[in-house]
């Protein structure tokens, strides 16, 4: 659900700089890169949760902490090279790394 949602959203955005005349391949190569990162975290995320209901109260605590961190970390990595690779438009880097969460408050609660 959060890959598909994210796509339709990195395509959203790509058809917003394309409307604005701001469209450049670097657009698309940076939505790529932070699209791609977004659901990688996204991933990482549900494998430790999963990994973590198995173990016991403290360890799955060290477990989550130890991966919010560097996931965390990861991300800030991811953004730095959005910024810094002149081949990356720095907010079509970005801003795919918020789509998961834009994707789950549109996730419908059953």
């Amino acid at each position: 659900y959060i890959a598909c949602f994210s796509f339709l959203l990195s395509l959203l955005m790509q058809s917003v700089f394309l409307i604005i005349g701001k469209w450049h391949y670097s657009v698309l190569l940076g939505n790529l890169w932070g699209y791609a990162s977004a659901v990688a975290n996204f991933l990482l995320l549900g494998l430790t949760v999963q990994k973590a209901v198995t173990k016991d109260e403290e360890e799955a605590k060290k477990l989550i902490k130890l991966s919010h961190t560097l996931r965390n970390m990861l991300i800030l990595i991811v953004a730095v090279v959005g910024i810094v690779v002149p081949f990356f438009n720095t907010w079509a880097a970005i801003i795919p790394l918020f789509f998961p969460r834009i994707s789950i408050l549109f996730r419908k609660v059953k």
